[in-house]
């Protein structure tokens, strides 16, 4: 907890002093596998936007952006470098090899639309770029699926920091059970798209 309030402190005060490009800096950041949480930059940003400092929908433009540029960054990694290099290295930054495991996992098992249900997965979110650099999945199709997991994500931080007000940091006591709500709904999403697109299909 005492790692978590001094980030913190590092976090807000350089969103308030940089704006949008220290939540692009910080979003990159957090897309790679450094431990640095999301739930600290997007809930702060949005604490700003409720003190009409900064605007909604570009904060969380800025910081889906600012997810596809450390995503892309992981992903080449793993294209590139290989699985071995990034366990190697990446266990420096707190990269838990079960954590990588587990990406793979499910990308292996739903392919294409991982990247995008991954943004919003804890513990996978942070590490699905590396499996798709490694099956050298099609660069723009990472990017069109990352890019959308990531809005959703971030504007909803960003939604849940205007709520609270000053009040933003008690966001962290929850993320747990906001991970699953946030998943759950998700999937509920993903099913009934499916199934409407398939009673489409039935009906032509």
């Amino acid at each position: 907890m005492v790692f978590v309030e001094l980030v913190s402190e590092y976090v807000t005060a350089f969103i308030a002093a940089v704006g949008y490009p220290g939540i692009f800096v910080l979003m990159a950041l957090e897309s790679m596998i450094t431990p640095l949480p999301s739930e600290l930059v997007m809930p702060f940003a949005g604490f700003l936007v409720s003190t009409n400092a900064l605007d909604f929908w570009l904060v969380a433009f800025v910081g889906a952006l600012g997810s596809l540029a450390g995503s892309l960054i992981s992903y080449y990694a793993g294209m590139k470098l290989g699985r071995p290099f990034v366990l190697r290295f990446g266990k420096f930054l707190l990269l838990d090899e079960s954590h990588l495991a587990l990406a793979e996992k499910w990308f292996k098992s739903h392919g294409k639309k991982t990247i995008f249900i991954g943004r919003l997965i804890p513990a996978v979110r942070h590490v699905i770029s590396i499996p798709a650099g490694l099956g050298k999945m099609n660069v723009l199709e990472f990017s069109v699926f990352t890019f959308a997991g990531a809005f959703v994500w971030c504007s909803f931080l960003a939604y849940v920091g205007v709520v609270l007000e000053e009040n933003w940091q008690v966001i962290l006591r929850y993320t747990t059970a906001i991970d699953v709500i946030v998943v759950a709904a998700a999937v509920v999403a993903a099913g009934f798209f499916v199934f409407s697109h398939m009673k489409h299909g039935r009906k032509k």
